[in-house]
């Protein structure tokens, strides 16, 4: 087995990727200079450092022997693991040659990690120069970064420290030469410098700069043959530690005297920190800040100045951070030597750091440059030159500031109440804590600016064709803010964001916009019509004071019949400011980082040898198993971690099985910490014997199939971004389809279809680039007058503070005075002129009737307007002229929608009419021809619903019909709704007030679950992924967490308080069909799934693992109920009662209904208290019932009147309520059939949509719930008498 890893896997590295000692070669000092310097005639010359010693790991001593070389040859082949630079002089002749030039170490027989080059690794650690001194130097540590050619980062870090010649410890292989040479006496007072470079693949500044500080105490007085070796089990320390994994543990590991914790990542895709992130804000005032943050942004040459090294990388690692989840994708060399002066010529971008002392020197040299003084806290150019920096959009930075200016950014002031600890790791803990606290709140800071910043970029992309409308979002930029946006657009860190938001992306950018969401927000993702300003956001132009937000915290379903339906809010044409009532200080205060944990590793023993190596993870892995044995069976946060650990620990001893089966178990702890690629090269790694035993392991056996049987995927995801531009080429439809969604003017393909007809009446199926460029033009015009529409105070006062004025018309005569005739999504309204007043024409809802016709003046005959209201005798009447034709047009359209959305309860048909509204008027002014209105006629699709079909909701549909609510709105297609489930609210201290509320949850095609908010059924969560297959169904289980059983086998597990999916359970090897929760009193909850071929588990919810299972004879398994102890189990041919470890008590057969016709259960209720079992079934228009005493036959029959198919059947207090479709007015329509349980009869027939209806469920017995086919795609509300 060993011998297998050897060959094929390498062991999952540590910390420590290499150690390296580094000094001035002794072969460099001349006898007579330091002579000179010892007499006080002359300085030393600066020397020349080299590498003096490498160590890689692992470190496995070859005296081992091969017994040793066995048991450890999972590490590494035994060959030599470090490189010591041997004399190259004779000793008696080194003070009379020439110093050689500076040499790189033979190292034949180790491997130097990639981006770790040994010919300028001297040049970083001594980036100033290396002097003998004649007093000894303060220790220092300075950081590095390192890139390969890759763009891959490592990190070094370096302690300088000095020795002293006199000592016979100072060089490697003693200092006989130097008593040869008479010197010894005589150099008393020379101090030479050394340094060790420690590199890791993770930028651990503070840890590793503890543990070096450790190791400086020891080296400082250590002998010559025992520098190797103090370096060499400090590094072999170092590379046994590994890589904490992303999430709440830290790791600590004793390095006396001190307690070093290496933190983790705080998610996968989050970067290491391990910094103290107020750096800059001590350094520099919080405009400079920005300032610099701009300069990143944009993509500047930049280049940081300190007379401290350490704070050149420390400073613009801060930066970078702040930047996150943004990435810096130039050149980054924090550190720049002497020698390497010449790369600030580079012409690209880059970011750099340099000494103090080359700030002139660079200032003259190059141009372009923005120079950032960290001493002095000042930012300048080079060569005087204003560098064109934009400043930071105002709004964000003006929240940004007042933010930062809140912040405790001193630790002294913090613990100035507390005593002083007496203990040195108590008081560095009490640091950690304080500075992880800070660190989290500037982390909040900084990304709240991004997103105030990038906010409404979302609003100008095309998912579906990946597309950004970069003209468009910078026309929406306030005047002052657009030369920033200009910069920012071009820039490759902009463009990869862009590739995140249209592959939408979960990382911290989109959880922040998110949970920083308005409701006005989130109903605007609800929209399908174009935003135009509201009345309030009109009133806040003129005067915007401050106003708290009244949230009402509810745990229960609403009064539909009380709730408003959500109107048209605005489309933000610029940042919006934040309230200050929720984001002032007190937002900073209220930042507090997430719970943390720490685990001890164990201590590791020397000697270097094979057995002290195994023992150390023997020790590390029981350590581990005995901390999982302490932890709450539901505390799966930290379980996943530890068996995270644990499976790495298991690498490194060659148990791959064991392995394996941990990192297994982070499907169903923490599947989004998986190591994919490394399980992947484990299990390829793996002999012919080791992969049969783990084959034999079913839950092995699935993932290993998963990761070898299927082909690896080898095509990319499709991440390219596309600018919108304006056709060049004639388009016929489907082209025009793709153009008109790009621009995001609509999204609807029958909408758009609608368009193209308009727009070719009478010519051919083609449209011209100059039509649809005019098109184009007339609908941002339009769209950006709108926002400039301002009406007087004391007409907003007879308006709803969230509608919109869509249309204007030029100034008219009317009946009711001259003016203009507007129109928002709920009125006609006519604005006077002269003495801008109000005069009421109608709402929508009180329309009797609209007509156009013409009256007499003179000699001619005008083109006006009638409409005639309801209860009101007077008809309103405007003299139009030109524009009558096309505003009669309109307000039909809108009374139709509004007709259509009173009867059917959707708000919808007025936002799709509305769109069809605006439509007609950008085809009008577009074509400006005779036929112009006739060609947008083809739009005014409602009125003729209204007059091509009677428009009447049955009368019992009506009543029961409370509201309805689009899940695909914002799609190009309407999408099936599969599965509804229905969450009540619960009080939580935890929580945010909103996420209190009750959720519907809706799971669409191909994994996709959207989550309402159902105390406002407004979106609480946008569309985010649980697999790619259909997914069957969904349980609420425990409070907390939501179980969906999809098509591909897999049950995925969504915390609802997160919403975040990262648990999996994997034990089906078929679809999943069906899921039942068992809550007991005494034992823990247990949820039951089942899958196509008849499988049945029982899973523990604390600990995720299944406790029981059995194999029904048949398959067909569709769904499967729980009662009085036994399995009620619907196969399709029958229906089993089996005990609950699967032995068939009972069968009931379809037989029973027909020997004449094949048919099949499509689902069945139990009626405990009737004793009754009703069941559908495949071909039959009834329900049928069987008696639970006698069920070898139908005791009675229900038929459903019109029906043509039964999809699903619930049962809500003593209803059932049976979807499917049926015939309503002579047409197929989605219906549903309420049945009276007592009666047994049919008590009312409710037309519920347009498609079939899929899905049913009940929410707290108040309200049904049902979702229609992909024709339609909406969801109904209906209340339960």
């Amino acid at each position: 087995m060993a011998e297998a890893v050897q060959s094929h896997l390498s062991p999952p590295s540590g910390l420590l990727e290499l150690c390296a000692l580094l000094g001035p070669p002794r072969d460099s000092l001349r006898g007579p200079e330091l002579v000179a310097l010892r007499k006080g005639v002359r300085a030393a010359s600066p020397l020349e450092p080299e590498v003096l010693s490498v160590f890689v790991p692992p470190f496995v001593s070859t005296e081992d022997g091969p017994g040793a070389a066995s048991q450890g040859g999972s590490l590494s082949k035994s060959r030599r693991r470090s490189f010591r630079k041997k004399r190259e002089k004779p000793k008696g002749e080194a003070w009379k040659s020439p110093p050689p030039p500076p040499k790189v170490p033979d190292l034949e027989d180790i491997s130097i990690p990639d981006g770790v080059d040994l010919l300028t690794l001297p040049q970083l650690c001594f980036p100033g120069c290396v002097c003998i001194t004649s007093e000894p130097q303060e220790d220092r540590i300075h950081f590095l970064v390192l890139t390969d050619v890759c763009g891959n980062r490592t990190y070094g870090i370096v302690a300088q420290y000095s020795r002293s010649l006199h000592d016979e410890s100072c060089f490697y292989n003693g200092n006989a030469h130097w008593e040869s040479s008479g010197l010894s006496a005589s150099s008393t007072g020379c101090y030479v410098p050394f340094a060790v470079c420690v590199v890791s693949r993770l930028p651990y500044y503070n840890a590793l700069k503890d543990c070096l500080s450790c190791l400086l105490t020891h080296l400082k007085f250590c002998k010559d043959f025992e520098v190797d070796n103090q370096i060499k089990e400090f590094a072999a320390k170092l590379s046994l530690i590994p890589n904490p994994p992303p999430g709440p543990l830290h790791l600590i590991f004793n390095m006396k005297p001190l307690q070093i914790v290496f933190p983790s990542r705080a998610d996968p895709e989050s970067p290491v920190i391990d910094l103290d992130l107020h750096l800059p804000f001590l350094c520099f005032r919080a405009e400079k800040v920005l300032q610099i943050l701009t300069c990143l942004l944009t993509e500047q040459r930049i280049v940081f100045f300190s007379s401290n090294w350490a704070l050149l990388t420390l400073v613009t690692e801060c930066f970078l951070a702040y930047l996150h989840p943004l990435q810096w994708q130039h050149t980054f060399v924090p550190v720049l030597s002497g020698q390497m002066l010449d790369f600030v010529m580079a012409p690209t971008s880059f970011l750099m750091g340099c000494h103090l002392h080359h700030f002139e020197e660079v200032s003259k040299e190059a141009d372009g440059l923005v120079l950032i003084n960290i001493d002095n806290g000042s930012i300048t150019h080079s060569n005087d030159n204003e560098t064109d920096v934009p400043d930071t959009p105002l709004l964000a930075a003006q929240t940004f500031i007042q933010r930062v200016q809140n912040l405790q950014l001193h630790h002294e002031l913090d613990v100035a109440h507390l005593g002083a600890s007496t203990d040195l790791n108590e008081g560095r803990t009490r640091r950690r804590v304080w500075q992880q606290r800070l660190n989290c709140q500037i982390q909040h800071i900084s990304l709240q600016l991004l997103v105030n910043i990038f906010r409404e970029v979302k609003n100008h992309l095309n998912y579906e064709h990946r597309v950004f409308n970069s003209e468009e979002f910078l026309k929406s930029r306030a005047p002052g803010d657009q030369q920033f946006y200009k910069q920012i657009l071009d820039t490759y860190m902009f463009h990869s964001f862009l590739k995140a938001r249209l592959s939408r992306k979960m990382d911290a950018f989109a959880q922040m916009d998110l949970s920083t969401q308005s409701r006005e927000d989130r109903i605007n993702g609800m929209l399908i019509s174009p935003r135009r300003p509201t009345i309030e956001k009109m009133a806040s132009r003129k005067a915007s004071p401050l106003q708290g937000v009244h949230r009402r915290m509810v745990v229960s379903m609403p009064n539909l019949q009380d709730l408003p339906i959500p109107e048209l809010p605005p489309r933000n044409a610029s940042l919006r400011k934040i309230d200050t009532t929720e984001c002032g200080s007190s937002m900073v205060l209220d930042v507090i980082p997430k719970s943390t944990y720490t685990f001890k590793i164990p201590e590791i023993h020397f000697p270097l040898m094979s057995q002290c190596i195994q023992a150390y993870y023997a020790d590390f892995v029981a350590l581990l198993s005995k901390a999982m044995g302490f932890l709450a069976p539901d505390n799966s946060v930290l379980l996943a971690r530890y068996f995270y650990l644990r499976g790495l620990v298991h690498l490194r001893q060659g148990q791959l099985l064991a392995a394996l089966l941990d990192f297994q178990n982070l499907y169903k702890t923490d599947i989004g910490i998986f190591p994919t690629d490394l399980v992947r090269r484990t299990v390829e790694s793996m002999s012919a014997p080791e992969r049969a035993q783990a084959e034999c392991t079913p839950e092995l056996r699935r993932l290993i199939s998963q990761l070898t049987d299927k082909p690896r995927e080898v095509t990319k995801a499709d991440d390219h971004v596309k600018n919108f531009e304006l056709p060049k080429k004639h388009m016929p439809l489907d082209d025009f389809v793709r153009r008109v969604q790009e621009s995001g003017i609509v999204k609807d393909a029958s909408t758009i279809h609608r368009l193209f007809e308009a727009f070719t009446v009478g010519h051919q199926k083609l449209i011209d680039p100059e039509t649809f460029k005019d098109f184009y033009t007339c609908w941002k015009e339009t769209e950006a007058e709108a926002q400039e529409v301002s009406l007087p105070p004391l007409v907003m006062e007879h308006l709803d503070k969230n509608e919109c004025v869509y249309k204007l018309s030029s100034s008219v005569k009317t009946n009711r005075g001259v003016g203009k005739i507007a129109m928002t999504q709920k009125r006609l309204f006519l604005l006077t002129e002269g003495q801008p007043g109000y005069v009421d024409i109608s709402t929508f809802r009180d329309i009797e009737e609209v007509r156009s016709t013409t009256v007499a003046f003179l000699l001619l005959r005008i083109p006006t307007l009638k409409i005639k209201v309801a209860a009101r005798k007077e008809v309103f009447e405007a003299n139009l002229k030109t524009e009558c034709d096309l505003w009669h047009l309109m307000v039909k359209e809108m009374w139709a929608g509004k007709k259509l959305a009173d009867d059917h309860k959707d708000p919808q048909y007025v936002q799709q009419a509305l769109t069809h509204v605006l439509l007609m008027d950008a085809v009008v002014s577009t074509l400006q021809s005779p036929g112009a209105v006739y060609a947008a006629s083809k739009l005014s699709y409602f009125d003729k619903l209204k007059n091509e079909m009677p428009m009447a909701v049955p009368k019992t549909t009506s009543e029961t019909l409370k509201h309805k609510i689009n899940p695909s709105a914002g799609e190009t297609l309407p999408q099936a709704v599969d599965v509804l489930l229905y969450t009540p609210g619960h009080l939580d201290p935890a929580e945010k007030v909103e996420d209190a509320h009750p959720k519907l949850w809706c799971a669409l095609s191909e994994g996709k679950v959207i989550v309402f908010d159902a105390s406002s059924w407004t979106i609480h969560q946008h569309c985010f992924k649980v697999g790619t297959s259909k997914l069957n169904c969904m349980v609420m289980v425990e409070q907390n967490q939501v179980w969906v059983g999809s098509e591909d086998s897999v049950i995925y597990i969504i915390n609802i308080h997160s919403m975040s999916c990262n648990k999996q359970l994997t034990d089906h090897r078929h679809g999943v069909t069906d899921l039942v929760v068992q809550d007991g009193k005494q034992t823990p909850s247990e949820v039951y799934s089942c899958s196509e071929d008849g499988t049945v588990l029982a899973w523990n919810v604390h600990t995720l693992r299944v406790t029981s299972r059995f194999q029904l004879p048949s398959g067909g398994l569709s769904s499967i109920k729980l009662y009085n102890g036994r399995f009620w189990c619907c196969t399709g041919q029958s229906i089993l009662v089996t005990t609950m470890n699967g032995f068939v008590c009972q069968e009931l057969k379809t037989k029973e209904l027909s020997k004449e016709i094949s048919t099949s259960f499509l689902g069945f209720q139990l009626l405990p208290e009737q004793e009754q079992l009703w069941a559908a079934c495949t071909g039959y228009a009834s329900i049928y019932i069987w008696s639970l005493k006698d069920t070898d036959w139908v005791c009675e029959r229900i038929p459903l009147q019109e029906c043509f198919e039964i999809k699903c059947m619930i049962r809500v207090k003593k209803q059932i309520w049976v979807g499917g479709t049926g015939l309503s007015q002579g047409k197929p329509k989605g219906k549903i059939y309420v049945i009276d349980a007592e009666k047994k009869k049919v008590e009312k027939e409710l037309v519920a949509h347009t498609d079939m209806v899929k899905t049913l469920c009940s929410a707290e017995d108040r309200y049904v719930l049902s979702g229609s086919g992909s024709e339609e795609g909406k969801i109904a509300i209906w209340k339960v008498e």
